[in-house]
C-alpha cells in the first residue's frame, strides 16, 4: 500500500519536536568526544573554544535552516530543500549520501557507543559490545516501525531522563570541583594540533539539529512549529554542552579526561557522587545515548521514504510503501537498520562518525547558501519566519562549515575521499534511474 506525504499521520506536536532536536543532538557526543576535542585542540582552553565555535556554527546553521524549512515544510529535510532550490541532481546526491552513508553510519556509531558503555558499566566481556549495540539498534528499529507516536514517546521520556544526570554533573561539578579549567595541556605529544579536527568532533556532538525537518510532513503546524523547535532546542543544547565540559574539567584534569576517553564522564560522576552515584549517572548516560539513537532511527528513514516516493532509489516501490496498519515507512526504516548493522560489523564508531559528519556538511553548506536564493526567488512574499541578523548569520554558518570541511580534507584525506567517492557514485545511479523512468 502506497501513501502520499499528505496521508502520513500528523502526530508530532511541539513537545515532541523540541525533544527530537534536543534528544537527537544530546546523545553520545558530549560524553564520548571531550577527550578527543582536548587532544585535537591541544589543551583545555582551546577545547572549550572548539565547543563554543561548534555551537555557534550549529546555531547559525539552525537559524538559517529554520527559514528554509518554514518555506519548504515537507518531509525529507535536507534532501527536499536542495531539490527545491538546486534541482533534482543535487537533491538526489544529498539524499543518496544521507541514505547510504550518513544515516546508517550515525546509527551504527551510536549503537557501538551504547554497547561499549553498557558493557563497561555492567562489567561484561568486551566481546558483548557488538551484540548489545546490535540489539539496541534492532529494538528501536522495531519500535519506530510500529508507529511514529511510540517512537515519539520514547524520545520525550528519554530526553527528560537524560537531562537529569546532565544537570547533576553540571551543578555538582561546578560546585564541588576544584581543578583549574583553563590553560591545562592535553598531555599528548604525538598528535598534531588542529582546531578543525577539534570542531569536527564537537559537530558530531551537535549533530542532529536538522533531523526534525525530516518529519515536517508529520507535524501539526510545521510552518510555525519547525523554526521554534530548532531554535529552542539548539539554544538549550549549546548552553548544556559548554557547562558540561566546564564541569568535567573542574572535576578531572584535562590529561585525565584524555586518558579515560569514553569513560571520563562516568569517572567524573563517581568522583562527585561515589561508586553507586557514579553508576546511576552512567545509567543516565546510557539513557541519553539510547534516546539519541531512537531519534536518529525515527527520522533518518524519512529521507529514504521521500526519495523512494519520487522513484529516486533502487526498489523505490517497496521503500515508499507505508505499513497498512502502523502508518509508518516500514521498509525505509528496515533499509537503514540493515546498512547500519553492516557498518557496525566492519568499522569503528569514531571513524564512522567523522566520515558521516564530513559527508553531510558538504551539503549543509549548500543549504545555508540556499537562503539567499530563496530570498531573491520569493521576494515580496511574506515569510512565516526570517533568520535574524540576515545576512550575517547565514554567512557565519557557511564560513564555519567551510573551515571544518577544508580542515577535514587536510587532516583526514582518505576518509574524506571515501565520503566524496560515495557521493560521486550516486551520479550514475541517478542517471540510470532517470533513464528507466
Amino acid at each position: 500500500m502506497n501513501m502520499t506525504e499528505n496521508q502520513l499521520r500528523k502526530e508530532i506536536g511541539f513537545t515532541v519536536a523540541v525533544s527530537l532536536v534536543i534528544g537527537t543532538v544530546i546523545g553520545s557526543g558530549v560524553f564520548m568526544k571531550p577527550g578527543i576535542v582536548i587532544t585535537s585542540a591541544g589543551g583545555s582552553t582551546m577545547a572549550l573554544w572548539a565547543w563554543v565555535l561548534g555551537g555557534i556554527i550549529t546555531l547559525a546553521g539552525g537559524l538559517t535552516v529554520a527559514e528554509i524549512s518554514s518555506q519548504i515544510p515537507k518531509t525529507g529535510g535536507l534532501y527536499v530543500y536542495l531539490e527545491e532550490v538546486y534541482g533534482k541532481v543535487w537533491g538526489f546526491l544529498s539524499g543518496w549520501v544521507q541514505a547510504i552513508v550518513y544515516g546508517p553510519a550515525i546509527i551504527a556509531a551510536l549503537g557501538l557507543y551504547f554497547g561499549m558503555l553498557f558493557v563497561n558499566l555492567f562489567g561484561m566481556s568486551e566481546q558483548w559490545q557488538m551484540w548489545v549495540g546490535l540489539g539496541a539498534v534492532v529494538f528501536l528499529g522495531t519500535v519506530n516501525s510500529i508507529g511514529t507516536k511510540y517512537g515519539g514517546w520514547v524520545q520525550t521520556i528519554s530526553t527528560i531522563g537524560k537531562l537529569i544526570p546532565i544537570a547533576l554533573i553540571i551543578i555538582f561539578g561546578l560546585w564541588k570541583g576544584n581543578n583549574n579549567v583553563l590553560g591545562i595541556a592535553s598531555g599528548v605529544t604525538n598528535v598534531e594540533i588542529s582546531m578543525g579536527a577539534a570542531i569536527l568532533a564537537t559537530l558530531f556532538a551537535y549533530d542532529g539539529w536538522m533531523l526534525v525537518g525530516f518529519v515536517a510532513g508529520e507535524m501539526k503546524n510545521p510552518e510555525k512549529m519547525l523554526p521554534r523547535a530548532i531554535i529552542t532546542g539548539l539554544s538549550v543544547v549549546t548552553a548544556i554542552y559548554l557547562l558540561v565540559n566546564v564541569a568535567m574539567l573542574h572535576v578531572l584534569p584535562a590529561d585525565k579526561i584524555v586518558g579515560l576517553g569514553p569513560n571520563a564522564a562516568g569517572t567524573a560522576a563517581s568522583t562527585l557522587f561515589g561508586s553507586i552515584g557514579g553508576k546511576l549517572i552512567s545509567v543516565g548516560i546510557l539513557v541519553s545515548i539510547f534516546g539519541c539513537l531512537n531519534g536518529k532511527i525515527l527520522t533518518f528513514p524519512r529521507v529514504v521514504y521521500a526519495m523512494a516516493e519520487r522513484g529516486q532509489l533502487p526498489a523505490s516501490r517497496l521503500l515508499s510503501s507505508v505499513h497498512p496498519n502502523f502508518g509508518t515507512p516500514f521498509y525505509a526504516t528496515a533499509s537503514q537498520i540493515i546498512l547500519a548493522i553492516v557498518m557496525m560489523i566492519i568499522s569503528n564508531p569514531d571513524r564512522l562518525s567523522d566520515i558521516a559528519i564530513f559527508a553531510v556538511y558538504l551539503f549543509y553548506i549548500q543549504t545555508f547558501f540556499a537562503v539567499f536564493i530563496l530570498r531573491k526567488r520569493n521576494s515580496g512574499i511574506k515569510r512565516v519566519y526570517s533568520v535574524p541578523l540576515y545576512p550575517i548569520i547565514p554567512i557565519v554558518a557557511i564560513i564555519g562549515s567551510g573551515f571544518v570541511v577544508v580542515s577535514t580534507i587536510i587532516d583526514k584525506p582518505f576518509d574524506s575521499l571515501i565520503a566524496i567517492g560515495i557521493a560521486v557514485i550516486g551520479l550514475p545511479v541517478f542517471w540510470l534511474l532517470e533513464r528507466r523512468s
